[in-house]
């Protein structure tokens, strides 16, 4: 518990650094020009087919014709603009987890590394493109999960578990992986991991939390349409910030883990050498000689 607290302070105080508030801020320019892109070739077209999909929903056209009756007119040109940013949100979400992962934990590892940990040796026990891989499967996989329990959050209760416990397993796998990548081994990456899961596991699902907190600014920037370009990236620049936090808890957890494991001399030591040519001590006891004496050291065959 105390490597928790120590990890989680030290943390939050590296965000007030301004390096780690810039390169909160480039995940964000990337997404900012990805949706500025992907609106400018199919906003229109997305707009287009949502309204078409409104319209021609059977399930739908009572709710149409109730609104109609209340002196609302084409109520489906109102919801098709917000169903495709809400269609979306999910997509820039990911996004933005994955250039975190990919481009802002491996600056804030090594900023951790360099002011706290210089004297750790460095095992390469990941690549990039291994980081890449896992991070994109994780997502995945992630993905997969949200999409298969958006039924269950009709449960009052399941909806406030089910998104932070899977943003708390995507973090988990992810930043503890990202986080090791460099200084640890392989079986030193998996020892932690092993022994260390469900204190991981509980810094995922707590920074997940912390994550569904700018839901609130999003909510306002839909209630709000004329101030929703202006909430909804200062929502997203938020979950960046709430990412790199999230990757320098890891990062300070899982290297004063790692130097732990190494002190402590717990580390996965590599198999001993055996075949010809290893040296050993003879003990042999001679008539004279009291018992136990070393005699000489030579090579065993």
């Amino acid at each position: 518990m105390g490597l928790l607290v120590d990890s989680f302070w030290r943390a939050a105080v590296y965000c007030l650094r301004p390096r780690v508030i810039l390169l909160s801020m480039v995940p964000l320019l990337l997404i900012g020009v990805l949706g500025g892109a992907l609106g400018y070739f199919y906003w229109d077209g997305a707009v287009r087919g949502m309204r078409t999909l409104l319209e021609s929903s059977a399930l739908l056209a009572t709710l149409w014709g109730w609104l109609h009756a209340w002196g609302i007119g084409d109520a489906t040109a109102v919801m098709a603009p917000l169903l495709v940013i809400l269609a979306a949100t999910p997509v820039l979400v990911m996004i933005s987890l994955l250039a975190v992962a990919l481009l802002t934990t491996p600056a804030l590892v090594t900023l951790v590394a360099q002011r706290r940990f210089p004297h750790l040796e460095r095992k390469q026990g990941g690549s990039f493109w291994a980081s890449a891989m896992w991070s994109l499967g994780s997502t995945l996989l992630a993905l997969i999960a949200l999409v298969v329990s958006v039924p269950l959050w009709l449960v009052p209760p399941l909806v406030l578990v089910l998104p932070p416990l899977i943003w708390g397993w995507l973090s988990y796998r992810v930043m503890a992986f990202d986080a090791l990548a460099e200084h640890a081994s392989k079986e030193e990456r998996r020892e932690i991991l092993r022994s260390h899961r469900a204190r991981l596991l509980g810094i995922g699902v707590l920074t997940g939390y912390l994550g569904a907190a700018p839901s609130l600014v999003w909510a306002s920037g839909v209630v709000f349409a004329a101030a929703f370009f202006i909430l909804v990236p200062l929502a997203i620049w938020i979950y960046t910030l709430v990412f790199a936090f999230s990757s320098l808890w890891f990062a300070h957890y899982c290297l004063a883990a790692l130097e732990r494991l190494r002190s402590e001399g717990r580390a996965p030591s590599p198999p001993a050498a055996s075949g010809g040519g290893q040296a050993a001590l003879a003990i042999a006891a001679t008539p004279d000689a009291p018992p136990g004496t070393f005699i000489s050291e030579h090579k065993l065959p």
